[in-house]
């Protein structure tokens, strides 16, 4: 069975800067896998080079076994690689409920204008449905996504995210300036997710990390430090060294 997602030998300079250093990394289907590092790892870097915002200077991308390297980012998307980001890209004026139809209706074919047309169409009205019960949006479904509270918009966005029926979905620092009392909601969202999308997340904080991953890789300086079960890095001395620190995590 081919990887959901795999790099070989992925390197990206800028000028006399190498930003990414032969990074290797393969996710399984189904895989619950994080990617953690110090500031200045390089880990956008590398999520933009999955996602085709960036190409490699040298190395190779795949999606479910077909080489994708030199797609274009919204190509990538329509064969199933769907990201979210550090900020929000949402549309502020348009509630949960158009939001998501705009997404399905995208991902349809019908374009982001014929939302409405798309949405009397009774199987997207229960998916949009589905995906507002998901996340906990059923609630707030008509208000402005602009009116809701940050984690709440992050949620959206999740939801969103997977509108786009992806086979594979990169989070980027989901619970990032989310408060306290909210980041358990990004945690059961993350926990709820389908088990047959491979997730890759991006994240600093280390106890939505280690709850959701069943595997970590370590970017340290463009290069991958380290990989294995959350209960291996957590125990790797380099790692406590550069990253979680002497304290480590259990």
């Amino acid at each position: 069975m081919s990887a959901a997602l795999e790099t070989r030998g992925l390197y990206r300079r800028f000028g006399g800067l190498q930003v990414t250093d032969n990074v290797s990394l393969k996710l399984e289907p189904g895989a619950r896998h994080a990617l953690i590092g110090p500031n200045g790892a390089g880990k956008t870097t590398l999520v933009n080079q999955l996602t085709g915002v960036l190409r490699p200077t040298r190395g190779a991308v795949f999606l479910d076994g077909r080489e994708i390297t030199a797609l274009p980012a919204s190509r990538r998307v329509r064969l199933g690689l769907a990201r979210t980001f550090q900020i929000n890209q949402l549309f502020p004026d348009l509630s949960a409920a158009e939001s998501l139809g705009v997404a399905i209706a995208e991902r349809e074919g019908f374009g982001a204008a014929l939302w409405r047309a798309a949405g009397s169409r009774g199987a997207i009205v229960e998916e949009i449905a589905e995906l507002l019960a998901r996340f906990g949006l059923t609630a707030e479904m008509d208000r402005p996504a602009r009116t809701l509270a940050y984690g709440r918009q992050r949620l959206l966005e999740i939801a969103l995210a997977l509108a786009c029926r992806p086979r594979v979905l990169l989070l980027d620092e989901p619970a990032a300036g989310v408060p306290e009392g909210e980041r358990r909601d990004i945690l059961a969202a993350l926990a709820a997710l389908p088990e047959d999308v491979a997730i890759l997340l991006i994240e600093h904080d280390m106890d939505l990390v280690f709850s959701f991953a069943r595997r970590i890789s370590v970017l340290v300086s463009g290069r991958i430090l380290a990989e294995g079960a959350p209960e291996e890095i957590a125990a790797d001395a380099r790692v406590r060294a550069v990253y979680l620190g002497e304290d480590g995590h259990g």
